[in-house]
């Protein structure tokens, strides 16, 4: 008997905070393909890395046991979408995205801080909070 992958709906996937990194990532893999091959394993890499690390650390924060750790994910979260903001501002200033890109990828930056700093709140006052509404 064979089993379908989707049978199973883990924590992290109900977050919404985690489907809009899950969609920013998309978004990144999709604008730094257009990067020069020079660039592949220089801002192409940090780029992808930071926003996978975005992901990675939300999900992984929902199998924490302590609140602390579970912050502590958040925080590391929130550390790499920075890193992720401040590679996509250099890659406008070099020209190999627009003004418009970085707009748009800035939006979903502020969104998906503003849930972080809900999550790690809920995580707080609760160690297994329902996912927060937004």
């Amino acid at each position: 008997m064979s089993r379908s992958i989707h049978n199973k709906i883990y924590t992290f996937e109900k977050l919404d905070v985690w489907q809009d990194a899950r969609s920013l990532l998309k978004k990144i893999y999709q604008l730094s393909s257009g990067f020069p091959d020079n660039e592949r394993f220089g801002l192409t890499s940090q780029l992808r890395r930071a926003m996978l690390s975005v992901a990675c650390n939300i999900s992984e924060g929902t199998t924490r046991q302590s609140t602390k750790e579970k912050q502590r994910f958040i925080e590391i979260s929130y550390g790499s979408l920075m890193e992720v903001l401040n590679v996509l501002i250099l890659s406008c200033d070099l020209k190999l995205i627009s003004n418009q890109e970085l707009l748009d990828a800035r939006k979903q930056i502020d969104k998906i801080s503003n849930k972080l700093s809900a999550l790690k709140r809920a995580y707080k006052n609760n160690p297994y909070p329902k996912p927060p509404k937004h």
